[in-house]
């Protein structure tokens, strides 16, 4: 009897595989020979699944962000608009080793979509989802019945956005999250703030 194959188990192995690579050693680790090899692969098995790196990239990438959007739906969202607001800014900063390792991953990506047109889009198109995502968060924390697409909210959302990227990048200059009581202290802050 032939062995049957989960394929679509064996695409998330690889794409698992290439975030590792990415995680060790930047984008320039993660090759299709370093792929096969780490993945236990015959050469040319890898192409069945990925036609070539970019197609890696790519699906590596939206793990990555799909990944980001699980964290901020993950659990029973509170029923306090604030503690769901705190919930999905706190899942999108690096305030863990995981996390900090996403980071990674995505700031070796975030480098290669600036010449590959296919991974700008996908991201644009996840930053428009987060954003609306965060002005409906924060116009509901606000309690001022406020729009999501009142200015006052749609800046805010910008803001977290910024930082949260922002967070992402400088995690990685610094040595074991050493920046997570800094990012916690902005989570704080801006909770404070949100009804200014």
């Amino acid at each position: 009897m032939p062995k049957i194959i989960d394929h679509d188990q064996r695409r998330r192995d690889i794409v698992a595989v290439a975030k590792k690579l990415i995680i060790q050693g930047g984008f320039e680790a993660a090759t299709m020979r370093s792929i096969v090899a780490e993945a236990g692969f015959a050469n040319g098995a890898l192409k069945r699944y990925f036609p070539n790196k970019d197609s890696i990239v790519a699906a590596t990438f939206q793990s990555v962000l799909a990944e980001m959007n699980e964290q901020m739906v993950a659990g029973d969202p509170s029923p306090d608009p604030r503690e769901a607001l705190r919930h999905d800014i706190e899942a999108t900063l690096p305030l863990d080793r995981y996390r900090i390792d996403s980071a990674r991953v995505l700031l070796a990506l975030w480098e290669h979509s600036v010449t590959n047109e296919e991974l700008a889009s996908l991201y644009r198109e996840h930053l428009h989802d987060w954003r609306r995502r965060l002005a409906e968060r924060i116009a509901a924390a606000r309690g001022k019945g406020e729009p999501a697409d009142a200015p006052a909210v749609t800046e805010l959302a910008g803001e977290v956005i910024g930082v949260s990227i922002g967070a992402n990048v400088t995690s990685l200059m610094f040595p074991d999250g050493a920046l997570i009581p800094e990012h916690q202290a902005y989570v704080d802050r801006l909770m404070r703030n949100i009804a200014d």
